[in-house]
């Protein structure tokens, strides 16, 4: 982090196996969009860290979901501000069947309510997004100066 005077060694970085236990723990994540005229759009949503990605859902006309189709890139963040994951790469629409039934088996066990269903998650009324990760950020908030790490893939 230029400019804040944090360690500048590998002493206290964040082991990805953590920020990793972040991403698969957090309940809320926001998301990051923009839309066609530049405009910078944020909210919160559901989701679930699987196979390398970020997957959520949303209704297939929300702000969202249109700004991703027009301009795949976005960041995603967990919920946690004091210590913070944060995501931004490529986010896509799956329409694949496959894809839309393993969301469902993964965010139904993850949030315990059988709220997701294949049927719900048709694409012709709703999304299914993955963002698939460029690179990410972390820090620890009792170790602000000595834990920032950015990971790329």
């Amino acid at each position: 982090m230029p400019g804040y005077g944090t360690e500048t060694s590998e002493k206290g970085l964040i082991p990805w196996a953590e920020a990793e236990q972040r991403l698969i723990a957090s309940t809320n994540y926001w998301v990051a969009t923009v839309s066609a005229d530049g405009a910078p759009h944020l909210m919160p949503v559901w989701g679930v860290w699987h196979g390398g990605l970020l997957w959520f859902s949303s209704g297939g006309r929300s702000r969202k979901v249109r700004n991703i189709a027009a301009a795949p890139r976005c960041t995603i963040s967990i919920e946690d501000a004091l210590s913070p994951v944060i995501l931004s790469g490529v986010a896509s629409i799956t329409t694949d069947r496959a894809d839309i039934r393993t969301f469902v088996e993964v965010a139904n066990a993850k949030y315990e309510g059988g709220y997701y269903s294949e049927e719900f998650l048709d694409p012709a009324a709703n999304a299914t997004v993955k963002l698939t990760p460029e690179w990410a950020f972390a820090l620890r908030h009792d170790d602000f100066a000595g834990s920032p790490t950015k990971y790329t893939f």
